[in-house]
Parts: structure tokens; sequence; C-alpha cells
């Protein structure tokens, strides 16, 4: 006949033990193992603990053993169980990582759960499942570029240069035109944002103008140096660099970093440079406007003042985007860069690395 095994407390763990067996707020669980090796020690049989606690032989038999195994620790915690086993079989679940990462569906671009479901012969909750599992989401796509300009190195630290240390006795300003900005009216009134309804606008609406806002943020302090203009012509570029001009400390120089649009670039634009030698004009990488922190700005007057606005003329536009600049102005900060240039570097190394070896469709 199998023997129990031998249970012999040290004064500690009783102290203990009796302590669970007694608590109020002790799990009943934990109470009972403890009152299972507290009879033990005394010398109890499995047989008659299970019949004094009113439990089953098999229970006080693994609790008895756990305790002389792995002691206080084996009976506070709960025996390791072997988990549920999964549902999806691994075949299963590599045919879906592979058909969702290498192929595309006949007749669509991307897969939907109900169409790799009818493909591989699952429920589409089992596909929504194994794209949780390995975070794949094939409705989602993001939009990049990268540069090919073949000076991108040479500009990219030009630039980064004039962020991280500029020179002394200089303004650092970055500048650039946001074209085409719309005066829309909404075709009828907005509904009021209240709890459980977000605000609404009309999908539709009436166009009433265009204007184009040239800016020149200066980075360090912050301050924006606005007009809207008609058109965006070299004629109204040279008129905003005499704004910035006028604006500015005639005693210190004007470092310019602007995109390589040919407005910027016009012979005209050029000569007027050259009779200004405090103009340093720095140009971007193309396709690498993040480079250019006005950008960043445009996209705070965009969220903050036009998306949602209503406009019904083209001064009504003109004037919220002159009272957004002034609020700026005496709000804003100056704009902190902190990458460096080795750092952008090796990570555009890195993504023309993957693209030369991606085979194209």
């Amino acid at each position: 006949m199998k023997t129990a095994r031998t249970i012999v407390l040290t004064p500690e763990e009783r102290r203990t033990l009796l302590s669970w067996s007694r608590g109020r707020s002790t799990p009943a669980r934990q109470v009972l193992r403890a009152k299972i090796v507290l009879l033990a020690a005394d010398g109890l049989m499995n047989m008659d603990i299970a019949q004094q606690l009113g439990t089953a032989k098999k229970t006080v038999s693994l609790w008895r053993t756990r305790f002389a195994d792995e002691r206080l620790a084996g009976v506070e915690r709960d025996a390791p169980r072997p988990g549920r086993k999964p549902a999806i079989p691994q075949a299963v679940v590599r045919a879906i990582l592979a058909k969702t990462t290498q192929e595309t569906p006949e007749g669509a671009t991307h897969w939907s759960t109900r169409m790799m479901a009818a493909e591989v012969g699952v429920s589409h909750a089992t596909v929504q499942r194994v794209w949780s599992a390995n975070g794949l989401k094939p409705h989602l796509v993001r939009t990049f570029k990268v540069s090919n300009d073949p000076q991108f190195a040479e500009k990219l630290v030009d630039v980064v240069g004039l962020y991280l240390n500029p020179p002394e006795h200089a303004i650092v300003l970055c500048v650039d035109e946001k074209s085409q900005i719309q005066a829309l009216d909404r075709t009828q009134k907005s509904l009021p944002l209240f709890p459980g309804r977000c605000g609404t606008m009309t999908h539709d609406y009436k166009r009433n103008g265009t204007t184009t806002l040239f800016a020149a943020l200066n980075v360090a302090e912050g301050l924006v140096i606005g007009e809207c203009m008609p058109r965006h012509r070299h004629q109204e570029w040279i008129k905003f660099l005499k704004l910035i001009d006028a604006s500015t400390d005639p005693d210190v120089d004007l470092h310019l970093i602007a995109d390589n649009y040919s407005t910027h670039k016009h012979p005209k634009v050029k000569r007027w440079l050259a009779r200004h030698p405090r103009f340093h004009l720095h140009f971007i990488p193309t396709s690498s406007s993040w480079l250019n922190l006005v950008e960043r700005w445009f996209r705070d007057l965009t969220e903050r003042r036009l998306r949602r606005g209503v406009f019904r003329s083209v001064p009504e536009l003109i004037d919220a985007i002159e009272t957004h600049i002034e609020h700026h102005n005496n709000t804003g900060r100056g704009f902190v860069w902190t990458a460096k240039a080795e750092d952008i570097l090796a990570k555009v190394r890195r993504a023309r690395n993957v693209l030369d070896k991606t085979p194209t469709d």
C-alpha cells in the first residue's frame, strides 16, 4: 500500500498555516489547503483528513504532496494547469499569414476577413484572431516616400546643422507657401456637441474663393511672419521676402529653409537675393517636406482653425488666418529639433535597402 508523505512543520510554518486556516479574508481554497497540511502534520491519514474536512481523498493527497515538495509557496498559489489547447491549427495559421503577406486576392487589392476565410476554409472570426495576434491590418495603408535627391545627404546635413547648431548673430526661418486655401461655407448649420454625440457638419459645401498663405517660422522663438496673397508666383515670393526683410533686425543674417518649388529659384528671385546678401537660402532635399518645420505649423493651422471652419468669403478666411497667427505669436514657443543627421541617414539607408530587395508588381 502506498504511504502518504510525512509532514513536519517548523514553528514559523505552523503559525502561518494556522493564520490562513482561521483568516476570515483568506480565500476558501487556501483555508482548505492550510487545514489539510495541519492535519497531515498531526499524523492523520489522507482518508481521515478527507472525511473530516468533507473533501476528496485525491485533493488531500495533492496538497499534502505539494507542501512536502514546495512548502508554503506550494500551498499559497494554485497548481499549474496545462491551459486550453489552441483551437486554430498551426497549419491554418501559417496559411493565413502567408497569403496575407505574400499574395493578393483575385479582383481586389487587399484581403478582408471574409475573403480570407473563404480562401482558407475557416470562419472570418478565426481570420480576425490570427491577424490580431500577429499585428496584421490589411485594410490599412500608410503613405511614404524616400527621397531620390542625388544631393540628399549634403542638403540634409546642411539643414539639420542649422537646427542643431544655428549660427551666431543670425535667424533661422523655415519658409513656405500654403496654397489654395479654400473659403468653404457649409450648406447647413452644424449640430452642437453634447454628451453622447460628437460635433457634426455637412459633407457638402459652397466654395467662396481661395487664398495663399506665405509663412516664415522663426525656429528659435516660434514666431510666425505671415501674409495672405491671391497667387503664389515669383512676384508674390519677392514681396514676401521684402516683408521678412522689414520685419526682422537688419543687423542679423537670415537663413531661410525652403523647398525646391520653382518660384523659389526664379531668376528674378536670385537677382533680388544677390542684392540682399544677408539672405541665405538652404533648400531641403526633394520629397522631404518633413524636414521643413513650417509644415508642422501648417498642420496645426489646418487642424485648429481651417478644417472645421466656416468662411463665407475670402476676407473672412484671411481674417481667421491672421487671428490664428496673432494668437500663436502670443502663446507659442520655439521648435526644438532633436534628430541627428547621421541617425536620419542610417534610417534612409535601411529604407532604400528594403526597397531594393522588394520585388515590384
